[in-house]
C-alpha cells in the first residue's frame, strides 16, 4: 500500500522518520518475536534432563532452529496470517506455523512439543517484552541521547551569555541561555535513566500461572526454576506471580516514564518557541522552504510545534496503556490484547517528536544582542542584589525602598546609581554595586551551566 493512503499519519506522511520502529511494533515484528518465543521455548524444554521425550539438541538441530527466527521474513508472516483466517487464534496460528516448517526435518518427532504447556499469554507476553526491550535499546533510548547531547552541547556553547530570566512572564533575576539549557538537559538525563533502568518482565507460568499442566506431564521438574532461567534467558526480569496474564505493572512504569521524558521535552519546545518570538534565536532558513501560503517573510518555528503536537498524542496514548494494562477482570480478559497493538503507536509518536525537535534544535542561531538589549532595558532586576547588600549593613527597611523605587516601573541606570549613592554603607560594597549590571548579574550560572551530566 502506498503510503499516502495510509489512515495513520505515522505510516502515511510520517512514514520515513518512524521506519526504525516498523520491525519491531510491527504486525510482522509481533509474528516474529511470537516464533521467536516458541522456538526457544522448545530448546529450553531440551535442555531439561527430567524431559526424557525431548533430548538435548546436537549443534545441527540448533542451528535449524534458530534459522526458522533469523531468516523469518514477510512472505513467513503472511503464511502464518493465512492459518491465522482458518483457526481465527494468531498465537495458534504461530504454533501450526512452526509445526508445518518442522515436518521436513528431523524435528517432526517433537511437533507436539511446540507451544507445550503454553498459553497464548505466555508467548504474547514474552513478545511483548522483547518488542518493548528492542525498541528502547535500539530506537528510543539513543534518540533521547542524542537530544540530551545536543540540548547539553548549546548549554555549554551559551553557559556564559547574559539573558533576563521570565517569572510569571515578566522580567526577572539574569540568568545564562546555557543555565536554562542545562537545566533541560539535566531534566531529560534523570527520566531517559529511568526509561533505561525499568525491569521489563516476563512469564511462563501456563493458564492461569500456576503451572498446572507442567506439573501433571512432569511432577518432578522444578517448573519455577525452569521458567525463571528461560525468562532471564530471554533477557527479561522474571515475573513469578500472575494470573492467566503478566500483571503488566512494569508496562506502565515504563510508560509513565516515557511520558515524563516526553513532558520535560513538550516543556522545552514550548519554551523554545517562546524564545524563538521573542528573537533570542534566529531559525536558520532552507532554500526553497515556505513559512506562509501569504506573508513571505515568515520562518516559523514548525518544529517544535509538531514535536508538541506529537508528543501529547504519545502521551495520550501511553497513558491510556498504562491506566488500562493493569487491569483485567479475575484471572485475565481480552482487553489488553487489542491495547497492545498500539504500543507501536505511543513509541512512533514519540520518536517522531524527537525528530521533529532534533530538527530544530539545528536550525537554531542566537542573537545575542537581542538578549543584550533586553538586559540594558531592565536595570530594574538590579533591586534583588541592592535590597541584599542593603540587609546584610542593617540597612532600615531595605526590600521596601527599593520597592517603591522598582516597582511595577522600569529604571535605568543613573537612576540605579544615584540610588547606590545615598546608601550608607562600605565604600567597597558601594563600588561593587556600582559596577555592577544586570548583564554581570548572573551568580553561579555559567558554572552551573557547565555541569556535567551524571
Amino acid at each position: 500500500m502506498s503510503p499516502i493512503l495510509a489512515l495513520s499519519p505515522l505510516d502515511g506522511r510520517y512514514d520515513s522518520k518512524v521506519a526504525p520502529l516498523r520491525p519491531i511494533f510491527s504486525e510482522f515484528g509481533l509474528i516474529r518475536y511470537r516464533v521467536r518465543v516458541e522456538i526457544e521455548w522448545l530448546k529450553a524444554l531440551s535442555r531439561e534432563k527430567s524431559i526424557p521425550e525431548v533430548p538435548p539438541f546436537d549443534p545441527e538441530t540448533l542451528a535449524l532452529l534458530d534459522a526458522l527466527v533469523q531468516n523469518f521474513d514477510e512472505s513467513d508472516a503472511l503464511a502464518v496470517k493465512k492459518i491465522e483466517k482458518t483457526t481465527n487464534h494468531d498465537v495458534k496460528a504461530v504454533e501450526y506455523f512452526i509445526k508445518e516448517k518442522l515436518q521436513a526435518t528431523p524435528l517432526v518427532r517433537l511437533e507436539e512439543f511446540v507451544h507445550f504447556a503454553c498459553t497464548s499469554e505466555d508467548i504474547n507476553n514474552l513478545a511483548h517484552a522483547l518488542m518493548l526491550r528492542a525498541a528502547g535499546t535500539s530506537v528510543m533510548i539513543p534518540q533521547m541521547e542524542a537530544l540530551i547531547s545536543k540540548i547539553q552541547g548549546m548549554a555549554e556553547q551559551f553557559a556564559a551569555q547574559p539573558m533576563l530570566a521570565r517569572t510569571h512572564g515578566q522580567n526577572a533575576t539574569p540568568t545564562t541561555l546555557g543555565k536554562e539549557l542545562a537545566n533541560v538537559a539535566h531534566r531529560l538525563h534523570r527520566q531517559k535513566e529511568t526509561v533505561r533502568n525499568i525491569p521489563i518482565y516476563g512469564k511462563m507460568n501456563g493458564a492461569v500461572g500456576n503451572f498446572n499442566a507442567h506439573v501433571v506431564s512432569y511432577p518432578a521438574v522444578d517448573w519455577p526454576e525452569v521458567s525463571k532461567r528461560f525468562v532471564e534467558g530471554l533477557g527479561l526480569t522474571h515475573q513469578p506471580m500472575t494470573t492467566q496474564i503478566e500483571p503488566h505493572d512494569g508496562m506502565a512504569e515504563l510508560f509513565h516514564a516515557l511520558i515524563r521524558f516526553n513532558t520535560v521535552l513538550l516543556d522545552f519546545d514550548r519554551d523554545v518557541w517562546t524564545y524563538v518570538s521573542m528573537g533570542y534565536f534566529r531559525q536558520k532558513m532552507r532554500e526553497g522552504e515556505i513559512g506562509s501560503s501569504t506573508m513571505p517573510h515568515k520562518v516559523n518555528p514548525i518544529d517544535f510545534e509538531n514535536s508538541e503536537g506529537n508528543l501529547g498524542l504519545a502521551n495520550a496514548v501511553l497513558g491510556h496503556l498504562a491506566d488500562k494494562l493493569p487491569i483485567s477482570r479475575m484471572q485475565r480478559d481480552l482487553t489488553d490484547s487489542t491495547v497492545l497493538r498500539n504500543m507501536g503507536v505511543g513509541y512512533g509518536y514519540s520518536l517522531l517528536a524527537y525528530d521533529s525537535a532534533l530538527r530544530g534544535i539545528a536550525k537554531l542561531e542566537c542573537d545575542p544582542h537581542r538578549l543584550h538589549n533586553d538586559l540594558e532595558e531592565a536595570w530594574e532586576v538590579l533591586a534583588e542584589p541592592i535590597q541584599t547588600v542593603m540587609r546584610r549593613y542593617g540597612v532600615a527597611h531595605p526590600y521596601e525602598r527599593l520597592k517603591q523605587l522598582t516597582r511595577g516601573q522600569r529604571v535605568n541606570r543613573e537612576q540605579i546609581a544615584t540610588f547606590v549613592a545615598t546608601l550608607e554603607i562600605p565604600e567597597a560594597a558601594k563600588k561593587g554595586l556600582l559596577e555592577l549590571t544586570p548583564h554581570s548579574y548572573t551568580g553561579l550560572a555559567e558554572f552551573l551551566a557547565r555541569t556535567p551530566l551524571p
